[in-house]
């Protein structure tokens, strides 16, 4: 099964199904599941600028779980990409390139090391 490592908190939005669209450098044309990743780094700064971000998307009572309970190192989630899209009215998609998420939900956490890219996770995982 494909995986993409993702930071959190964007891997959480994404599983709890809150975030649409996963945001790239690079386009691909894979179509269809993968797991998410959360990758390990996570900055004080990333935490409080995306919790900023989701409060002005899902306002402002919104809440995150705190910094030190969001899981990384591992497969937290599955999710479906349908499109790869450049541009969008959606507020998530801020580019350039933006992988169209469905169908996310969380799953237990798994361990894992990540990878840059797509990468392959082994079954016995």
């Amino acid at each position: 099964m494909l995986a993409l490592s993702i930071r959190q908190p964007w891997a959480w939005l994404i599983v709890n199904g809150y975030k649409s669209v996963e945001n790239r450098t690079w386009l691909t044309k894979y179509r269809g599941d993968f797991l998410v990743h959360a990758a390990k780094g996570m900055t004080h700064l990333e935490y409080a600028g995306t919790l900023g971000l989701a409060r002005s998307i899902l306002g402002e009572a919104f809440k995150l779980p705190d910094f030190d309970e969001l899981p990384r190192g591992g497969i937290v989630g599955a999710a479906k990409i349908i499109a790869c899209i450049q541009k969008s009215s959606d507020p998530w998609f801020f580019g350039p390139y933006g992988f169209v998420l469905s169908g996310a939900n969380e799953i237990s956490f798994i361990p894992y090391s990540g990878k840059l890219g797509f990468f392959t996770i082994e079954e016995a995982a």
